[in-house]
This record gives structure tokens, sequence and C-alpha cells, in this order.
């Protein structure tokens, strides 16, 4: 019930997440969300190390839990998120939630074929409802290209970049597990703080390579850049439970309830951003569903 529970929060705080990193994108790039909030989880996450007291197991991670959880964080954190900002800034929050839960397809398919995790009954029909719900929510995209404030959707752009989100996304829990191995939430904590240490590293070779003038980069004058600050800080809490939960349950269990972001994205647009969104009866519909699905897969862990 705990892996449930974290996985339900972190869904919920990265949808939080992405809404006020649509208010960044109306105004600054992606390239510069990636730059801010990437590092700002290595401080972050150094904190709750501590905290948990987690320095023992950090230092006491093998070679290979190291490899394993840089990969997931550049997988993740780099290239999962840059497709996601870009998705997010093509389609919206709403829009874009849909098309990122095909990485559910990808998880779900390290769980059963690669790491052996049991199914069940409930658990099948409760991902079945979880996806079926984004589905009818995609159905809104053919009445629907110009939002309220005036911004034109890109479909085939945000599409391209969600399918990509999506493989990121649902590929990096496998590596995460492999890295924790049988370890529990302090280990995922401290493979949590690895994962942001590669993932930061390759952002600056990044920014060093294309000879980036770091100066510009984090300037906080543009009103998005200050947007992207509370991005990092959310994004941060998300990746912390959402560690924190694949450490405690199987890939195939946080993962379908980690998809039900989408139903919060919808909440916290309609709240934040509701000129900037495009929301309707077709899209609450999706929700219910996506609700019973979480339900029956939380009730049956």
């Amino acid at each position: 019930m705990l892996g449930g529970f974290l996985a339900l929060l972190s869904a919920a705080s990265f949808a939080l997440n992405v809404t006020a990193l649509r208010r960044g994108v109306l105004t600054a790039s992606v390239f510069q969300a990636i730059a801010i909030t990437v590092p700002m989880g290595v401080p972050l996450f150094l904190v709750i190390l501590l905290l948990f007291d987690c320095w023992t197991v950090l230092l006491n991670l093998s070679t290979n839990s190291i490899i394993y959880f840089s990969i997931a964080g550049i997988l993740h954190f780099v290239f999962g998120r840059y497709s996601n900002y870009r998705s997010t800034q093509a389609l919206g929050a709403t829009q874009a939630g849909p098309i990122t839960q095909l990485a559910l397809f990808v998880s779900i398919f390290f769980a059963f074929f690669v790491l052996d995790e049991s199914i069940t009954t409930y658990l099948l029909f409760g991902v079945v409802m979880v996806l079926l719900g984004p589905t009818v929510i995609l159905l809104a995209k053919k009445k629907n290209t110009i939002t309220q404030s005036g911004i034109t959707i890109d479909y085939r752009n945000g599409y391209k970049w969600g399918v990509l989100c999506a493989l990121c996304f649902g590929s990096s829990p496998f590596f995460v597990k492999l890295g924790l191995s049988d370890g529990g939430i302090k280990e995922n904590i401290a493979g949590g703080f690895v994962s942001y240490i590669a993932a930061t590293v390759f952002v600056f070779l990044v920014l060093l390579l294309s000879r980036t003038k770091l100066k510009e980069i984090y300037s906080l004058n543009n009103s998005g850049a200050k947007w992207f600050v509370v991005t990092g800080l959310l994004v941060f809490l998300s990746q912390l439970l959402r560690y924190m939960a694949l450490g405690v349950a199987p890939v195939s269990v946080v993962e379908p309830i980690q998809r039900t972001t989408v139903i919060f994205r919808v909440v916290f647009s309609w709240l934040l951003n509701k000129q900037h969104e495009i929301i309707n009866l077709t899209v609450l519909a999706g929700i219910l569903l996506s609700i019973i699905g979480v339900y029956l897969i939380i009730w049956q862990i």
C-alpha cells in the first residue's frame, strides 16, 4: 500500500511540475528549462540523503548499481524530460499527458518479460482502465486547435516528442530496478542522488560542447526562467517520491499509478493555466476512467 501511495503523490507532484513548466515555456526555451531543473536535483537530493541517513548506503553501492542508476538518470532526467518539455510546449500540459502515457507499455514490458514480475486480473484490468482514460482524453484533439489565449496546438511535433518521452520514461524504471537489486527505500534515495549527478554532468557537458554562455542560460530575468525554478523544485519532489515507491513496490504497480499524472495535469491546468490549455467534457470523462483504474491497481497491492 505504501508504494502505491508514494507513486500517487509522485504523479500529483509531477503534474503540478508540468503545469508550472507550461507557463515557463511560453516565454523561455526548453533547453533553458533542462539546464535549470536538472542540476537543482543534486543539492536537493543531497539534503534528503542526509535526512534519511543514506550516506553509508551511497558509499556501499556497487559499480553495477552506480552504472544502472546513472543510465536511468540520463535517460529519464535529460532525454525523457527534454522530450516531455517539448511535447508540453507544443500541446500544452493537458493534451501532452495522454501521449506520454504510452510509457506504461514500455514499463510493463520490462516488468513482465525481463524482471519476471507477477500479474493479476485486477492489475491488468486497472492498467487497461488507466490507459483508456487518456485515450478518451486524446479524442478531444479533433475539436480543438487553438487555446483561449490564442496559442496554436502543434500536434505533429507534440506527438513526436511525446512518443520519445514515453520511450525514455517507460524504460528508465527498468534500470532503476537493476541498480536497486534487493535494496529498499534508502538504496533508492541513494540511487536517485547518483542519477541526478550523472544527469547533471551530462547536461554540463552538452552546455560546454555547444559553447552556450552559462550567464545567459542561468539568467532569471525572463519570467519563464523563474517558473523553471518552481518546476525544478516540484520535479525533484516527484522523482524523490517515485524512487521511494520503486524501493517498496514493483514496477508493474508503480508505473501504472504514475501514469495517472494525466488526471492531476487536467486539474492543475484548469486552476492555473486554463486560458493556455484545452479542457472539455471529453477530458473529464477520461479522468473518471483513469481514477477507476488507479483504485483497482492500489487495491490489489
